[in-house]
């Protein structure tokens, strides 16, 4: 299935039904009186959260949909049908937005919860409604008003509860596969990782949390170089990031650069989000010596003036990650305690989750706008004209993503 986190739709909800003007006519009964129903209701439309969904790509090719009209009401005082509601499913961690104020309609965070996107038209009222002591025969009804019309965007932010970080080839897909069921795409060239892949991580019985593994972060991704724009997103969510960092790299690159890139570029992207919880974890300790690993770390937490926690791991040989599998599940079952007993610890986490999401979504909407300059021909600053990181065509022969629990 392909993984689609963005999309754009059209809802339409149901008019209300007219009411009807319509006079009660029997046999020895001459002045029956108005009895013209109502009409019902027109049909809304709910967004719902679906556990089962794991991809927005439905909405990729069928992009307006249309509640059921309510039905006019007919004499005999016969009320109209109420237009049925249309419910779109979506997966869990869709954010909705509507597209022409930029407002931020609802989250859905949870499966089963459901959002109102479209109210449905009111009915509208028969004849038999306007009847008085002066006015036993009255022709007046009222038509039905007309259904909310929308234009929606749909982001789709992967719900994990740790993710992984570093540059293409830093082992974070390895590590995924080596501590989860889950089997990610695994090559020696950069960017085998196309798409976010989730994998559940089982520590003991009845622990496990959920890990995260996004394409590879290079210099320049906040501005959308490699593939870094589409899914730094998908971290904001994260109670947790790994920053993974090649401690053997084959070109010779200094660990200490590599992670001070990546920091810049989560600082360009989200402020906020280089002030969540982030550990060191240097893998392919394999390839070295044990002084020489040794040395390494040393090297690097003396040059980064590196004071949390640090692991040294070989993903590939499994060395060191059982480890740091338990480390993590202890911080965030600690961390789950102390939202529950502290509550100034509570409010300071809620409002740098609230920082990193308001930022997250005011660079995304920001490279949106530029984009949409780019294709009316209108070069941004500092951008060259045939620049263009537009995805829009990627995702017709696009990667397929697979969620393994």
């Amino acid at each position: 299935m392909k993984f689609v986190d963005e999309v754009s739709i059209t809802v339409k909800a149901g008019d209300g039904g007219n009411g009807c003007m319509s006079f009660r006519r029997e046999k020895f009964i001459p002045k029956g009186g108005p009895d013209g129903g109502d009409g019902g209701d027109g049909g809304s439309i709910f967004l719902e959260a679906d556990a089962n969904w794991n991809t927005l790509v439905d909405y990729r090719y069928t992009r307006r949909f249309n509640a059921q009209r309510g039905e006019n009401g007919r004499g005999s005082d016969c009320t109209g049908a109420k237009g049925e509601d249309m419910v779109l499913l979506v997966p869990v961690g869709t954010t909705v937005i509507d597209a022409g104020t930029q407002e931020i309609i609802g989250d859905l965070t949870e499966a089963g919860q459901r959002l109102l996107v479209a109210q449905g038209g009111f009915h509208g009222l028969g004849n038999t409604r306007f009847k008085s002591s002066v006015n036993r025969a009255p022709r007046q009804t009222s038509n039905g008003s007309l259904g909310e019309l929308r234009d929606l965007k749909m982001e789709l932010k992967v719900l994990a509860d740790v993710g992984l970080l570093g540059l293409p080839n830093a082992g974070k897909s390895t590590f995924i596969r080596s501590v989860s069921a889950a089997k990610p795409k695994v090559a020696d060239y950069p960017f085998t990782t196309m798409v976010p892949n989730l994998g559940v991580v089982d520590v003991g019985q009845l622990r496990s949390f959920v890990v995260a593994d996004i394409p590879g972060v290079i210099e320049g991704a906040a501005e959308g170089a490699g593939l870094g724009t589409r899914f730094l997103k998908h971290l904001s969510r994260t109670r947790l990031l790994l920053h993974l960092v090649d401690m053997a790299p084959l070109d010779q690159a200094d660990p200490v650069e590599s992670v001070e890139t990546i920091v810049h570029e989560l600082g360009k992207f989200s402020p906020a989000l280089t002030m969540r919880e982030r550990w060191l974890v240097l893998n392919k300790c394999d390839q070295l010596l044990e002084d020489e690993q040794q040395a390494v770390l040393d090297d690097v937490v003396e040059r980064l003036e590196w004071e949390g926690p640090v692991f040294v791991i070989s993903a590939s040989e499994r060395q060191g990650t059982a480890e740091l599998a338990k480390a993590v599940m202890n911080w965030l079952d600690e961390r789950v305690r102390l939202i529950e007993d502290d509550e100034e610890y509570a409010a300071e986490v809620a409002a740098l989750d609230q920082q990193i999401e308001d930022e997250a979504r005011s660079h995304i909407q920001a490279l949106d706008d530029r984009r949409a300059l780019r294709k009316q021909g209108i070069v941004v600053d500092g951008e060259n004209e045939g620049d263009d990181d537009d995805d829009e065509g990627d995702d017709e022969d696009g990667p397929e993503i697979f969620y393994v629990h």
